[in-house]
């Protein structure tokens, strides 16, 4: 979700001693829209412009004059190494189960390793990086520690590019309050897990500030040296250091030339860019995401109609058949609910209507004689 970034219109300007030497105007690109979205997708696809294409050799695990022992054996037919007298006899070979066999689906160098990534992409990943750098909840979140820091966004006096010493530029980072900082990221250095460690990637550790200047004279010279800080030309800002890993909300530091270049190379949302052709910066679509503060505007409910008190709404009547439903069955048929009895349990006979059934058919046909005397008993007509 995109979020604007309201800041004020001037930034100080920190001496090296740490004490306030003046104002510069903020740049209009450190209030643009912010797109956390964006940022990580093109983050992930320059990231891997930087790989090298690589394989492994097409004749590894194959350099052996293997073959199966074939059935009769009782051992898996595998290929197996030839020879005698060594460890290495009869050895699985050739499989990719197998110690020193081939590796599956072996990596091949004309596989898709770079991805293309369009300008206007990147602009506006590298726009919305510097807005969150702008931003002190999101700089804390990412793990920067900026107690110490008179302002953020931090702005040094451009004394600070003439400095071509270490000593001299841990002294001014003590002073302007990102020692802290610093310490962190240094603290944070550890020798790396796995072979890693010995491909040239043998140190890692937390990022630290990183120094965006307009001109050097001696200041990249300074600061290369110090854990976890990067340097950077204003003119040549990369994602990846702005963003790293491909989170927002760096700490960084700028020198008084550096932020007002930043706003002449990437313009205003009226004003186009000096230096990238017809480039503006992307305008926010809402410039309030709290909707229940535009509802509860008062423009909004000076338009909006009344609620309607006296409306309810209309239950949805499910119909019933009325041949499993007596309810609905009475509703149709009223007469019929003399002859729907509503009892639970088992029906019982009724052996009056029965007794009086069975007497008149007796008599009808005239079962009189004695010799039905022990039929009318087994009716029940009669008492033995």
């Amino acid at each position: 979700m995109a979020t604007m970034i309201h800041l004020s219109p001037s930034v100080l300007v920190i001496g090296l001693d740490g004490q306030t030497v003046g104002q510069v105007t903020s740049p209009e690109v450190l209030r643009s829209t912010i797109r956390p979205d964006l940022v990580k997708t093109v983050h992930e696809n320059l990231l891997r412009n930087r790989l090298r294409p690589h394989a492994v050799s097409s004749v590894a695990g194959h350099k052996t004059a293997a073959g199966s022992w074939g059935t009769g054996r009782a051992v898996a037919r595998i290929p197996r190494v030839p020879g005698g007298g060594t460890r290495r006899t009869g050895q699985g070979a050739f499989g990719n189960m197998c110690r020193g066999g081939h590796m599956y689906a072996a990596t091949k160098i004309y596989r898709k390793w770079h991805r293309k990534v369009n300008n206007n992409l990147k602009r506006l990943a590298t726009v919305s990086a510097l807005a969150a750098s702008a931003l002190p909840p999101l700089v804390v979140a990412r793990g920067h520690r900026i107690e110490g820091v008179p302002e953020i966004p931090m702005v040094l006096d451009d004394a600070v590019e003439c400095v071509s010493g270490t000593s001299k530029a841990l002294t001014i980072l003590m002073a302007v309050g990102a020692g802290a900082d610093v310490d962190r990221s240094s603290a944070s250095r550890h020798i790396r897990r796995g072979r890693g460690k010995m491909r040239n990637r043998r140190y890692k550790g937390c990022k630290g500030p990183m120094i965006v200047y307009a001109n050097d004279f001696g200041l990249s010279r300074a600061f290369r040296n110090i854990p976890g800080v990067d340097v950077a030309k204003v003119e040549s800002l990369n994602l990846l250091k702005i963003a790293p890993g491909g989170q927002l909300g760096r700490f960084i530091i700028w020198t008084k030339s550096a932020i007002e270049t930043v706003g002449r190379i990437f313009g205003s949302l009226e004003t186009p860019s000096n230096v990238k052709k017809g480039y503006v910066l992307p305008r926010n679509c809402i410039s309030n995401s709290n909707l229940n503060r535009l509802i509860n505007s008062d423009e909004v409910q000076t338009v909006v109609n009344e609620p309607k008190n006296d409306h309810k709404m209309k239950r949805v009547k499910h119909k019933k058949n009325p041949l499993c439903n007596k309810d609905a069955t009475i509703r149709l048929n009223p007469y019929i609910a003399k002859k729907i009895k509503h009892k639970k349990g088992k029906k019982t006979r009724d052996n009056k209507t029965a007794r009086a059934f069975y007497k008149q058919l007796s008599v009808d046909n005239e079962y009189q004689d004695e010799v039905f005397e022990g039929f009318h008993v087994w009716l029940g007509l009669r008492i033995n």
